[in-house]
């Protein structure tokens, strides 16, 4: 659970501990960002600043997303988590940025726009978001691209932020205050330093407390997971079998420039892919993202014998998102890489997601999304920064390849500002070691694909994009016969 200590004053939230850890790993190369692109449509005869329209509407809607208004106020030395409090006053000219595209506003160009935006690191002196409307495209059309910092929420989480700023129709609805979840408190808060040390001391006595109290808990899930792994020893998939992924151009030190592409694929083809071979949309995802692979690095350097392992997302939530912050661990899934045949890659990629989500399972009653972080900062944001520089990842061998995240999105379309919008690309995370992230949402009958790379690794994501395409193409291929 979050951080929150009910004897604090309301005003004051410490960070939990996994929400801090994406402040503390950020680096100039490194920013922990994620974010989103969409593609509206204007209304027909629209003759209005669509600027001026969506800064009005954040200006009306920001108290109902309190979160879009809190600040970080650091410890004293940075020796534990900083805490979250209401900003002073919110800069919209730091916060709302537009930018028009040279002519003729093609696709490429859209994608290098956002690409060089993705790059930049949040300032942290602001709330950790902005918004900025791309101009310049054809057709009445024009982009927004939204990025928030992880440690203010997760995928999941930044779904239900969305339905605050969205609507369903192409009138924008009023929201009351009920539809909002609670604010962190008033504005313009500067809590003294000794009230945010006792604050951190507190939290961390708390945590050693719910530690001690899920000992037991925790002794007894892990004997059910040894004598899982025992039973399936004899079988082992690849994700278990092996404690490192093969090593691929992926898989290296990054520089700071990142390049992104943006694909749709039918949703309804996804589903029937998913029926015919009794496996789930998910899947499929990774089968998809699997052949896509395949295709690239046959290219560049050669597929490895062995399977790539992918990092995928897995919520902690028991519902839905009420809370903006992260709850969510990682699972390492077999993408059958080194088996040829799309479809039995997919049935072995089947295979591996219920095992990992079986192990999950059982483990997710007692993984932390919150922990002490008592000296944490400095030493994680040291370590980082020397793990960066020294280039240690172009040596060490990858725990996995990339992460694959996908995220259950609206199923109807969804209006900004009146502008419907055609396109939405959920956008990620890059690190080193792991230089490509796809990162998919459905949206209104589509399954939106994000894909986001570093450019000293793969500096053309558009043959990945591709790659989704084709490899799509085949498992729908073999589905008809």
């Amino acid at each position: 659970m979050h951080g929150t200590n009910p004897t604090q004053a309301p005003s004051m939230r410490t960070l939990s501990g996994l929400d801090g850890l994406f402040l503390h790993l950020e680096t100039p190369e490194t920013p922990m960002h994620v974010a989103s692109l969409s593609v509206l449509e204007l209304p027909k005869g629209y003759r209005g600043d669509f600027f001026e329209d969506v800064r009005r509407l954040y200006v009306r809607r920001l108290p109902m997303a309190p979160v879009l208004s809190r600040v970080l106020r650091e410890m004293p030395l940075q020796f534990a988590n900083p805490v979250w409090v209401q900003a002073d006053e919110i800069d919209w000219g730091y916060h709302l940025r537009r930018v028009v595209l040279p002519k003729p506003g093609t696709q490429a160009q859209l994608e290098a726009c956002v690409a060089q935006l993705h790059a930049v690191p949040l300032d942290r002196k602001h709330p950790l978001w902005t918004v900025t409307l791309i101009e310049g495209l054809p057709q009445r059309r024009v982009a927004y691209y939204f990025n928030i910092h992880h440690a203010v929420l997760d995928g999941q989480a930044s779904v239900e932020l969305a339905k605050l700023t969205f609507d369903l129709t192409p009138k924008p609805r009023r929201l009351a205050r009920t539809q909002a979840v609670a604010a962190v408190g008033t504005s313009g808060e500067h809590p003294w330093p000794g009230a945010l040390v006792a604050g951190a001391l507190r939290h961390d006595a708390e945590q050693y407390a719910k530690f001690a109290q899920l000992l037991p808990e925790i002794t007894r899930t892990i004997a059910t997971v040894r004598r899982a792994a025992s039973a399936h020893a004899s079988g082992e998939s690849a994700a278990q079998g092996h404690m490192f992924a093969p090593r691929t151009p992926l898989n290296v030190a990054i520089g700071a420039a990142r390049s992104f592409a943006g694909v749709s694929i039918p949703l309804a083809e996804v589903h029937h892919v998913a029926t015919v071979h009794q496996a789930t949309v998910n899947d499929v995802v990774l089968a998809t993202c699997a052949g896509a692979l395949r295709r690239y690095l046959g290219r560049h350097g050669g597929v490895p014998d062995r399977a790539l392992l992918a990092a995928i997302p897995i919520s902690l939530r028991e519902g839905p998102a009420t809370e903006f912050t992260t709850q969510a661990t990682m699972a390492r899934v077999s993408l059958a890489t080194d088996i040829a045949d799309p479809v039995r890659r997919l049935h072995a990629i089947r295979d591996s997601t219920s095992e990992a989500k079986a192990s999950m399972g059982r483990m997710k009653s007692i993984l932390p999304t919150d922990f002490p972080t008592l000296g944490l900062p400095w030493l994680l944001h040291g370590l980082a920064t020397l793990y960066g520089q020294s280039r240690i990842a172009n040596f060490v061998p990858p725990l996995f390849n990339l992460v694959v995240s996908n995220f259950r999105g609206p199923p109807v379309p969804l209006y900004l500002a009146g502008a419907r919008m055609l396109r939405y690309w959920p956008m990620s995370i890059v690190a080193h070691g792991l230089a490509a992230n796809i990162t998919v949402e459905s949206y209104a009958g589509s399954l939106e694909f994000g894909v986001i790379t570093a450019s000293n690794a793969v500096r053309r994501p558009r043959q990945l994009s591709d790659g989704l395409v084709a490899a799509h193409a085949q498992l729908m291929n073999r589905s008809r016969r």
